[in-house]
Protein backbone atom coordinates (compact mmCIF):
# COMPACT_ATOMS: atom_id res chain seq x y z
CA UNK A 1 0.00 0.00 0.00
CA UNK A 2 1.46 3.37 -0.99
CA UNK A 3 1.00 6.67 0.84
CA UNK A 4 -1.84 7.76 -1.48
CA UNK A 5 -3.84 4.63 -0.67
CA UNK A 6 -3.09 5.10 3.02
CA UNK A 7 -4.39 8.67 2.94
CA UNK A 8 -7.53 7.48 1.14
CA UNK A 9 -8.26 4.92 3.83
CA UNK A 10 -7.68 7.43 6.57
CA UNK A 11 -10.33 9.64 5.01
CA UNK A 12 -12.91 6.83 4.77
CA UNK A 13 -16.16 8.08 6.29
CA UNK A 14 -16.71 5.10 8.62
CA UNK A 15 -13.38 5.73 10.32
CA UNK A 16 -13.06 2.02 11.18
CA UNK A 17 -9.65 1.52 9.64
CA UNK A 18 -8.42 4.78 11.13
CA UNK A 19 -9.54 3.72 14.60
CA UNK A 20 -7.82 0.34 14.25
CA UNK A 21 -4.58 1.91 13.05
CA UNK A 22 -4.55 4.44 15.86
CA UNK A 23 -5.14 1.66 18.37
CA UNK A 24 -2.26 -0.32 16.88
CA UNK A 25 0.04 2.71 17.11
CA UNK A 26 -0.99 3.19 20.75
CA UNK A 27 -0.21 -0.48 21.37
CA UNK A 28 3.28 0.03 19.97
CA UNK A 29 3.96 2.87 22.38
CA UNK A 30 2.60 0.93 25.34
CA UNK A 31 4.62 -2.23 24.71
CA UNK A 32 7.97 -0.57 23.97
CA UNK A 33 9.06 0.02 27.62
CA UNK A 34 8.49 -3.66 28.40
CA UNK A 35 10.89 -4.90 25.72
CA UNK A 36 13.48 -2.10 25.79
CA UNK A 37 13.95 0.50 28.48
CA UNK A 38 16.74 2.05 26.44
CA UNK A 39 14.70 2.64 23.29
CA UNK A 40 11.69 3.66 25.35
CA UNK A 41 13.97 6.44 26.58
CA UNK A 42 15.63 7.41 23.29
CA UNK A 43 12.90 7.10 20.62
CA UNK A 44 10.73 9.85 22.20
CA UNK A 45 13.65 12.24 21.59
CA UNK A 46 13.12 11.95 17.83
CA UNK A 47 10.89 14.37 15.93
CA UNK A 48 7.24 13.38 16.17
CA UNK A 49 7.16 12.48 12.46
CA UNK A 50 9.78 9.74 12.98
CA UNK A 51 8.81 8.29 16.36
CA UNK A 52 6.13 5.89 15.22
CA UNK A 53 8.24 4.51 12.38
CA UNK A 54 11.31 4.10 14.62
CA UNK A 55 9.18 2.32 17.23
CA UNK A 56 7.70 0.06 14.57
CA UNK A 57 11.14 -0.81 13.18
CA UNK A 58 12.54 -1.56 16.63
CA UNK A 59 9.62 -3.85 17.53
CA UNK A 60 10.02 -5.77 14.28
CA UNK A 61 13.71 -6.27 15.11
CA UNK A 62 12.73 -7.34 18.62
CA UNK A 63 10.41 -10.00 17.19
CA UNK A 64 13.32 -11.28 15.10
CA UNK A 65 15.56 -11.32 18.19
CA UNK A 66 12.93 -13.31 20.09
CA UNK A 67 12.84 -15.92 17.32
CA UNK A 68 16.63 -16.15 17.42
CA UNK A 69 16.95 -16.28 21.21
CA UNK A 70 13.94 -18.25 22.43
CA UNK A 71 12.31 -20.30 19.67
CA UNK A 72 12.98 -24.02 20.19
CA UNK A 73 14.40 -26.06 17.35
CA UNK A 74 17.43 -26.07 15.13
CA UNK A 75 18.71 -23.37 12.81
CA UNK A 76 16.64 -24.69 9.89
CA UNK A 77 13.42 -24.32 11.88
CA UNK A 78 14.33 -20.76 12.84
CA UNK A 79 15.26 -19.93 9.25
CA UNK A 80 11.80 -21.06 8.14
CA UNK A 81 10.15 -18.73 10.65
CA UNK A 82 12.37 -15.86 9.55
CA UNK A 83 11.16 -16.48 5.99
CA UNK A 84 7.54 -16.49 7.13
CA UNK A 85 8.15 -13.27 9.05
CA UNK A 86 9.47 -11.58 5.94
CA UNK A 87 6.51 -12.88 3.94
CA UNK A 88 4.17 -11.32 6.48
CA UNK A 89 6.04 -8.02 6.10
CA UNK A 90 5.44 -8.09 2.35
CA UNK A 91 1.88 -9.42 2.37
CA UNK A 92 -0.67 -8.20 4.88
CA UNK A 93 -2.97 -11.19 4.24
CA UNK A 94 -0.51 -13.51 6.00
CA UNK A 95 0.19 -11.20 8.96
CA UNK A 96 -2.87 -12.02 11.09
CA UNK A 97 -2.18 -15.75 11.42
CA UNK A 98 1.59 -15.35 11.69
CA UNK A 99 1.81 -14.04 15.27
CA UNK A 100 -0.75 -16.39 16.80
CA UNK A 101 0.88 -19.48 15.31
CA UNK A 102 4.40 -18.33 16.15
CA UNK A 103 3.52 -17.42 19.75
CA UNK A 104 2.31 -20.95 20.34
CA UNK A 105 5.77 -22.32 19.54
CA UNK A 106 7.56 -20.55 22.42
CA UNK A 107 7.97 -22.15 25.86
CA UNK A 108 6.21 -19.94 28.41
CA UNK A 109 8.69 -20.87 31.14
CA UNK A 110 11.78 -19.50 29.41
CA UNK A 111 10.46 -16.78 27.08
CA UNK A 112 10.21 -13.31 28.67
CA UNK A 113 6.54 -12.44 29.07
CA UNK A 114 6.81 -9.05 27.36
CA UNK A 115 8.47 -10.60 24.31
CA UNK A 116 5.92 -13.41 24.12
CA UNK A 117 3.08 -10.88 24.20
CA UNK A 118 4.80 -8.85 21.49
CA UNK A 119 5.02 -11.94 19.24
CA UNK A 120 1.37 -12.76 19.94
CA UNK A 121 0.42 -9.23 18.85
CA UNK A 122 2.84 -9.03 15.94
CA UNK A 123 -0.08 -8.66 13.51
CA UNK A 124 -0.76 -5.28 15.13
CA UNK A 125 2.84 -4.18 14.61
CA UNK A 126 2.72 -5.45 11.02
CA UNK A 127 -0.47 -3.47 10.34
CA UNK A 128 1.42 -0.31 11.28
CA UNK A 129 4.28 -1.35 8.99
CA UNK A 130 1.90 -1.84 6.06
CA UNK A 131 0.45 1.64 6.61
CA UNK A 132 3.80 3.45 6.57
CA UNK A 133 4.59 5.79 3.66
CA UNK A 134 6.09 3.69 0.87
CA UNK A 135 9.61 5.13 1.15
CA UNK A 136 9.73 4.44 4.89
CA UNK A 137 8.23 0.98 4.52
CA UNK A 138 10.82 -0.01 1.91
CA UNK A 139 13.66 0.90 4.25
CA UNK A 140 12.14 -0.86 7.27
CA UNK A 141 11.30 -4.03 5.31
CA UNK A 142 14.80 -4.14 3.80
CA UNK A 143 16.33 -3.75 7.24
CA UNK A 144 14.36 -6.67 8.68
CA UNK A 145 15.12 -8.83 5.62
CA UNK A 146 18.88 -8.26 5.87
CA UNK A 147 18.82 -8.68 9.65
CA UNK A 148 16.89 -11.97 9.59
CA UNK A 149 18.95 -13.40 6.70
CA UNK A 150 22.06 -12.68 8.75
CA UNK A 151 20.55 -14.16 11.90
CA UNK A 152 19.61 -17.34 10.04
CA UNK A 153 23.12 -17.72 8.58
CA UNK A 154 25.01 -17.05 11.78
CA UNK A 155 22.61 -19.21 13.81
CA UNK A 156 23.63 -22.13 11.58
CA UNK A 157 27.34 -21.28 11.93
CA UNK A 158 27.54 -20.37 15.63
CA UNK A 159 30.29 -21.99 17.71
CA UNK A 160 31.53 -21.87 21.31
CA UNK A 161 35.00 -20.69 20.27
CA UNK A 162 34.06 -17.50 18.43
CA UNK A 163 33.88 -16.29 14.86
CA UNK A 164 36.80 -17.16 12.54
CA UNK A 165 38.22 -13.68 12.10
CA UNK A 166 37.54 -9.96 12.20
CA UNK A 167 36.00 -10.02 8.72
CA UNK A 168 33.34 -12.51 9.89
CA UNK A 169 32.89 -10.50 13.08
CA UNK A 170 32.32 -7.29 11.07
CA UNK A 171 29.88 -9.16 8.83
CA UNK A 172 27.94 -10.37 11.87
CA UNK A 173 27.83 -6.87 13.36
CA UNK A 174 26.59 -5.44 10.07
CA UNK A 175 23.71 -7.90 9.77
CA UNK A 176 22.45 -7.42 13.33
CA UNK A 177 23.25 -3.72 13.88
CA UNK A 178 24.88 -1.88 10.98
CA UNK A 179 21.82 -2.42 8.81
CA UNK A 180 19.70 -0.79 11.52
CA UNK A 181 21.99 2.25 11.36
CA UNK A 182 21.46 2.35 7.60
CA UNK A 183 17.69 2.18 8.00
CA UNK A 184 17.62 4.99 10.55
CA UNK A 185 19.83 7.10 8.28
CA UNK A 186 17.40 6.68 5.39
CA UNK A 187 14.58 7.81 7.69
CA UNK A 188 16.59 10.78 8.98
CA UNK A 189 17.61 11.87 5.46
CA UNK A 190 14.04 11.59 4.23
CA UNK A 191 12.91 13.83 7.08
CA UNK A 192 15.73 16.41 6.97
CA UNK A 193 16.82 17.94 3.67
CA UNK A 194 20.07 19.06 5.31
CA UNK A 195 20.88 15.49 6.26
CA UNK A 196 19.70 14.31 2.86
CA UNK A 197 22.46 16.32 1.20
CA UNK A 198 25.00 14.26 3.18
CA UNK A 199 23.24 10.95 2.63
CA UNK A 200 26.15 9.04 1.07
CA UNK A 201 28.65 9.91 3.79
CA UNK A 202 26.11 9.40 6.57
CA UNK A 203 25.27 5.92 5.28
CA UNK A 204 28.95 4.94 5.42
CA UNK A 205 29.37 6.29 8.94
CA UNK A 206 26.12 4.66 10.07
CA UNK A 207 27.76 1.23 9.75
CA UNK A 208 30.30 2.13 12.43
CA UNK A 209 27.59 3.76 14.54
CA UNK A 210 25.72 0.44 14.61
CA UNK A 211 28.84 -1.68 15.02
CA UNK A 212 30.07 0.32 18.01
CA UNK A 213 26.80 -0.37 19.82
CA UNK A 214 26.79 -4.05 18.84
CA UNK A 215 30.40 -4.58 19.91
CA UNK A 216 29.53 -3.09 23.28
CA UNK A 217 26.71 -5.61 23.66
CA UNK A 218 28.90 -8.53 22.55
CA UNK A 219 31.61 -7.65 25.08
CA UNK A 220 29.11 -6.94 27.85
CA UNK A 221 27.25 -10.23 27.26
CA UNK A 222 30.27 -12.48 26.63
CA UNK A 223 29.68 -14.56 29.77
CA UNK A 224 25.94 -14.95 29.25
CA UNK A 225 26.64 -16.06 25.68
CA UNK A 226 29.27 -18.54 26.85
CA UNK A 227 26.78 -20.06 29.28
CA UNK A 228 24.57 -20.76 26.24
CA UNK A 229 27.48 -22.33 24.36
CA UNK A 230 27.93 -19.39 21.99
CA UNK A 231 30.75 -16.91 21.39
CA UNK A 232 30.72 -14.00 18.93
CA UNK A 233 34.30 -12.80 19.53
CA UNK A 234 36.82 -12.74 16.62
CA UNK A 235 39.33 -15.55 17.03
CA UNK A 236 42.14 -13.84 15.11
CA UNK A 237 42.11 -10.78 17.38
CA UNK A 238 42.39 -13.01 20.45
CA UNK A 239 45.07 -15.13 18.75
CA UNK A 240 47.17 -11.97 18.51
CA UNK A 241 47.04 -11.91 22.31
CA UNK A 242 47.94 -15.62 22.52
CA UNK A 243 44.42 -16.75 23.43
CA UNK A 244 42.73 -19.40 21.26
CA UNK A 245 39.24 -19.09 22.84
CA UNK A 246 39.16 -22.83 23.51
CA UNK A 247 35.69 -23.70 24.88
CA UNK A 248 37.09 -25.71 27.80
CA UNK A 249 39.63 -23.03 28.85
CA UNK A 250 39.29 -20.88 31.95
CA UNK A 251 38.99 -17.54 30.17
CA UNK A 252 38.33 -15.58 33.35
CA UNK A 253 41.73 -16.44 34.81
CA UNK A 254 43.70 -16.02 31.58
CA UNK A 255 45.51 -12.66 31.22
CA UNK A 256 45.78 -13.35 27.47
CA UNK A 257 41.98 -13.38 27.27
CA UNK A 258 41.91 -10.06 29.13
CA UNK A 259 44.38 -8.67 26.59
CA UNK A 260 42.10 -9.87 23.78
CA UNK A 261 39.18 -8.06 25.40
CA UNK A 262 41.22 -4.84 25.53
CA UNK A 263 42.23 -5.24 21.86
CA UNK A 264 38.57 -5.66 20.92
CA UNK A 265 37.67 -2.56 22.94
CA UNK A 266 40.30 -0.62 20.94
CA UNK A 267 38.64 -1.74 17.69
CA UNK A 268 35.25 -0.73 19.09
CA UNK A 269 36.76 2.67 19.95
CA UNK A 270 37.52 3.19 16.25
CA UNK A 271 33.89 2.54 15.35
CA UNK A 272 32.74 4.70 18.23
CA UNK A 273 34.80 7.64 16.95
CA UNK A 274 33.32 7.24 13.47
CA UNK A 275 29.89 7.04 15.05
CA UNK A 276 30.57 10.35 16.75
CA UNK A 277 31.54 11.84 13.38
CA UNK A 278 28.09 10.71 12.26
CA UNK A 279 26.49 12.68 15.09
CA UNK A 280 28.49 15.80 14.23
CA UNK A 281 27.10 15.66 10.69
CA UNK A 282 23.55 15.88 12.03
CA UNK A 283 22.53 19.57 11.88
CA UNK A 284 22.42 21.32 15.24
CA UNK A 285 18.86 22.41 14.40
CA UNK A 286 17.84 18.75 14.75
CA UNK A 287 18.52 18.39 18.49
CA UNK A 288 16.12 15.47 18.90
CA UNK A 289 17.98 13.30 16.39
CA UNK A 290 21.28 14.31 17.96
CA UNK A 291 20.01 13.37 21.44
CA UNK A 292 18.74 10.00 20.17
CA UNK A 293 22.19 9.21 18.79
CA UNK A 294 24.44 10.71 21.47
CA UNK A 295 22.65 9.00 24.34
CA UNK A 296 23.30 5.62 22.73
CA UNK A 297 26.94 6.43 21.89
CA UNK A 298 27.60 8.02 25.26
CA UNK A 299 26.35 5.00 27.16
CA UNK A 300 28.37 2.70 24.88
CA UNK A 301 31.53 4.75 25.47
CA UNK A 302 31.05 4.64 29.23
CA UNK A 303 30.39 0.89 29.21
CA UNK A 304 33.41 0.17 27.00
CA UNK A 305 35.53 2.29 29.35
CA UNK A 306 34.41 0.15 32.28
CA UNK A 307 35.21 -3.04 30.33
CA UNK A 308 38.68 -1.78 29.38
CA UNK A 309 39.39 -0.91 32.99
CA UNK A 310 38.11 -4.29 34.23
CA UNK A 311 38.54 -6.91 31.45
CA UNK A 312 38.40 -9.72 34.05
CA UNK A 313 34.75 -8.99 34.91
CA UNK A 314 32.46 -12.02 35.21
CA UNK A 315 29.11 -10.33 35.77
CA UNK A 316 27.64 -7.48 33.66
CA UNK A 317 26.80 -5.73 36.92
CA UNK A 318 30.55 -5.19 37.43
CA UNK A 319 30.80 -2.98 34.34
CA UNK A 320 27.36 -1.39 34.51
CA UNK A 321 27.11 2.41 34.27
CA UNK A 322 25.94 4.11 37.44
CA UNK A 323 22.44 5.56 37.30
CA UNK A 324 23.64 8.98 38.33
CA UNK A 325 26.09 8.91 35.39
CA UNK A 326 23.24 8.14 32.98
CA UNK A 327 21.16 10.91 34.55
CA UNK A 328 24.08 13.29 34.11
CA UNK A 329 24.41 12.39 30.42
CA UNK A 330 20.69 12.92 29.87
CA UNK A 331 20.49 16.19 31.77
CA UNK A 332 23.53 17.67 30.00
CA UNK A 333 22.54 16.61 26.49
CA UNK A 334 20.02 19.40 25.67
CA UNK A 335 22.84 21.93 25.94
CA UNK A 336 25.55 19.70 24.43
CA UNK A 337 23.70 18.90 21.21
CA UNK A 338 23.22 22.55 20.27
CA UNK A 339 26.95 23.34 20.08
CA UNK A 340 29.56 21.18 18.37
CA UNK A 341 32.38 22.29 20.66
CA UNK A 342 30.38 21.28 23.74
CA UNK A 343 29.41 18.00 22.11
CA UNK A 344 33.09 17.25 21.41
CA UNK A 345 34.00 18.05 24.99
CA UNK A 346 31.24 15.81 26.30
CA UNK A 347 32.34 12.94 24.07
CA UNK A 348 35.94 13.35 25.24
CA UNK A 349 34.78 12.97 28.84
CA UNK A 350 32.68 9.87 28.05
CA UNK A 351 35.59 8.26 26.15
CA UNK A 352 38.36 9.23 28.57
CA UNK A 353 38.87 5.65 29.85
CA UNK A 354 39.10 4.13 26.38
CA UNK A 355 42.35 3.09 24.65
CA UNK A 356 43.51 4.68 21.40
CA UNK A 357 41.44 3.56 18.43
CA UNK A 358 42.51 0.48 16.46
CA UNK A 359 41.38 1.52 12.97
CA UNK A 360 41.01 -1.75 11.13
CA UNK A 361 38.95 -2.13 7.94
CA UNK A 362 35.19 -2.13 8.48
CA UNK A 363 32.49 -4.12 6.72
CA UNK A 364 31.18 -2.98 3.34
CA UNK A 365 27.68 -4.34 2.58
CA UNK A 366 26.84 -5.81 -0.78
CA UNK A 367 23.61 -3.91 -1.38
CA UNK A 368 22.51 -0.36 -0.62
CA UNK A 369 19.41 0.88 1.18
CA UNK A 370 16.52 1.71 -1.11
CA UNK A 371 16.24 5.36 -2.01
CA UNK A 372 13.32 7.50 -1.14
Amino acid sequence: MDSTQTASLLQHPDGGWTHQLQADKAYQESVLPGVSRTFALTIPQLPQYLRGTATNAYLLCRIADTIEDHLPGDSAAKAEWFQRFNAALRNRTTAEAFGQELAGRFPRETTPRAELELVRNSHRVLRVTHALPAWQRRSVVRCVRVLTEGMARFEAEKRPDGLPDLAAFNDYCYHVAGVVGEMLTVLFCGYSSNMGRQRHELLKLSLSFGQALQMTNILKDVWDDRARGVCWLPRDVFAEAGCDLAPQADWAADPRFHDGIRRTVAIARGHLDRGFDYVLRIPANEPGIRRFCIWALGMAALTLGNIHRNPAFRDPAEIKIRRRTVRGLISASPMLVRHDWLLKAGYAVAARRLPPADLRPAHTPGDCPSDR
